[in-house]
């Protein structure tokens, strides 16, 4: 599996499960279109695997904006989700 997805409340919620390579690139993208032409959502959110995307999965990305574009459905970008930061205990007074 290429791609994850929800939708909730117009919004079609996409991620990549892992970066692309160019033997994966189509795939995803036509698991993405297919989930477009499906839901017809108001707004498409898509989540990069990595802060630092392969060209393969910038490509479906931008297949994924172009089509998007023509069904006049705005699209956002947002990177990797990191864990929340946990800070470590403070020290007890003895």
């Amino acid at each position: 599996m290429l791609i994850s997805h929800a939708f909730e409340d117009g919004v079609l919620h996409v991620s990549l499960l892992r970066d692309l390579d160019v033997t994966s690139r189509a795939a995803a993208f036509l698991q993405t279109e297919a989930l477009l032409l499906a839901h017809r959502p108001r707004l498409v959110r898509v989540q990069l695997p990595t802060a630092d995307p392969s060209p393969a999965s910038l490509s479906a990305l931008s297949r994924a904006r172009r089509l998007c574009e023509t069904l006049g459905i705005p699209l956002t970008v947002v990177g990797p989700v990191r864990p929340a930061h946990t800070p470590p205990p403070h020290p007890t007074a003895a």
